[in-house]
């Protein structure tokens, strides 16, 4: 089986490096836009590329995000961690994000990346403390929701009533969507429960996606 390589060093801003095996695929990077592309002469077979939050989670004291984006033939998965530490909740039903902070989204999914959604799942990964432990998923047609704001203050729609702390018998226990966001949404994570208004110290969460080609 015949090697292909080529250097990171050629790569430069806006720039593509091709390299095609004698099968005919391509090994595709855009340096600009963090796309890393495998698959036939359509580019759509392997693809991987991230999201990013709004300002009120990006801007939190220690608040860790990570997105990304797996297209893989006609399976589209996103996948969202945030270590909620930095963050605050608040009353219950209040959007939660960097202190009276705007622009609270946790990612837009919009239908050209993450496809049209059909599944989902939401998993505690480390206990939350400090903040309110009972959070519930919303997605809304704006991104700009504000923390300790009422998401119903948005066009919005629950997909998760969580009902429930996040705590020690349910951490890893992936909780299925009820209902999934519609094209280009923004997510949020919304105080529920006590409505404990506090700042988080710990909590990691994972939200999965599941998509197909709108």
């Amino acid at each position: 089986m015949a090697k292909h390589t080529f250097k990171l060093s050629d790569v430069t801003p806006d720039a593509r490096i091709i390299a095609r095996s004698a099968l005919g695929y391509d090994f595709n990077y855009y340096a600009d836009a963090e796309t890393l592309l495998f698959g036939s002469t359509d580019e759509t077979a392997f693809r991987m590329q991230n999201i990013t939050p709004g300002t009120g989670i990006s801007t939190g004291t220690n608040t860790v995000y990570k997105a990304n984006v797996t297209v893989a033939g006609d399976l589209i998965k996103t996948e969202i961690f945030i270590d909620l530490t930095g963050l605050n909740s608040s009353a219950a039903g209040d959007i939660i994000g960097k202190n009276s902070t705007a622009n609270c989204h946790i990612g837009q999914i919009t239908s050209a990346l993450c496809g049209s959604i059909f599944a989902g799942t939401f998993q505690s990964l480390e206990t939350p403390a400090g903040g309110e432990p009972d959070i519930d998923l919303f997605s809304a047609t704006v991104g700009t929701g504000t923390e300790d704001a009422a998401v119903s203050g948005l066009s919005e729609t629950k997909l998760l009533d969580l009902g429930a702390d996040l705590a020690g018998g349910n951490l890893g226990t992936p909780f299925v969507l009820s209902a999934f966001p519609a094209a280009d949404e923004f997510l949020y994570l919304v105080a529920s429960g006590g409505g404990t208004d506090d700042t988080y110290t710990a909590g990691k969460l994972l939200i999965t996606l599941y998509g197909q080609p709108a």
